[in-house]
């Protein structure tokens, strides 16, 4: 058996020794580095080395404040719902857009992107009219009880209109590429219409609609603009963590502005890869 590992290793090495057929490697992957350096890695070492000006006791005390501690968990679990909701919203739209031909298509695929073109400001300020206790849709939610705006519902609605597009522009060109013919020939061997969707549509774009929701997810961690007009900004019950670090820097508390930003970088990585291992995981079972 160790024959055929002694005859691998050095073939292996001469496949990387070979020239690649796209000529260029060497200069394109120093380009690569050098910008992922200066626009990435190098904000973010700054970032990861200023809370400890404070120390570790200076890190732990700004980190175990109920403030800092009700803001992340809002921010992070109502990005995490508002991604997990889009999901199957962001499905319906791309179905809809790429199996059906309607009047107006085409001016609804525009309107599917306007988030992305829109200034969250101004995503911010239109849906604090629509949703506020004077608004149309808000003076309707507070008949049945319901607080719309300047509560952590906005803060919902928010991260769902700006998360909605990844979502639908993630999963539609890959349903646009599955195969009609399988779809067809499951028909014919008896399959009902939801066998077809979760046995035959579902496992080839299951990676494509993760993505959209751990893009989705991304996006809504950092969203700032579109949340503070609608949230109504209440510590402990509708403060957003971004904001709260724009409130430290304010208070000149760089090392505390620093530590919650970190501990940000710190949880959304954290959750990206655990969505990129789920998404290697299904492709393979996919192959299989």
């Amino acid at each position: 058996m160790a024959a055929p590992a002694q005859t691998l290793a050095p073939r292996a090495r001469r496949r990387w020794r070979e020239p690649s057929i796209l000529p260029g490697f060497p200069l394109a992957l120093g380009w690569t580095l050098t910008w992922l350096g200066l626009i990435v890695l190098l904000p973010l070492t700054a970032l990861v080395l200023r809370p400890w000006e404070v120390g570790l006791s200076g890190i732990w005390a700004t980190l175990t404040e109920p403030r800092v501690l009700a803001a992340l968990r809002l921010s992070f679990g109502v990005s995490l719902l508002a991604a997990l909701v889009n999901a199957p919203l962001g499905l319906i739209v791309a179905w809809t857009l790429t199996r059906y031909d309607f009047p107006g298509r085409r001016l609804v695929d525009a309107l599917v992107d306007l988030p992305f073109a829109l200034p969250t400001a101004v995503a911010g300020i239109a849906l604090t009219a629509i949703y506020a206790p004077t608004g149309p849709l808000g003076a309707l939610f507070a008949q049945v009880g319901i607080k719309t705006a300047y509560s952590p519902t906005g803060v919902f609605i928010a991260l769902l209109f700006i998360g909605l597009p990844f979502v639908v522009r993630s999963v539609q060109p890959v349903l646009q590429d599955v195969d009609r013919e399988v779809e067809e020939a499951a028909q014919t061997l008896g399959a009902t219409d939801f066998q077809r969707l979760v046995f035959v549509i579902m496992p080839a774009i299951a990676p494509a609609l993760m993505s959209g929701v751990s893009l989705a997810f991304a996006r809504a961690v950092g969203e700032y603009g579109s949340v503070i007009f609608i949230a109504g900004n209440m510590p402990m019950v509708s403060e957003i963590a971004p904001l709260l670090i724009v409130i430290k820097l304010e208070q000149y508390d760089y090392a505390g502005a620093a530590t919650v930003g970190l501990a940000m970088i710190a949880i959304a990585f954290g959750a990206l890869l655990a969505v990129n291992a789920l998404q290697v995981v299904m492709s393979r079972r996919g192959r299989a």
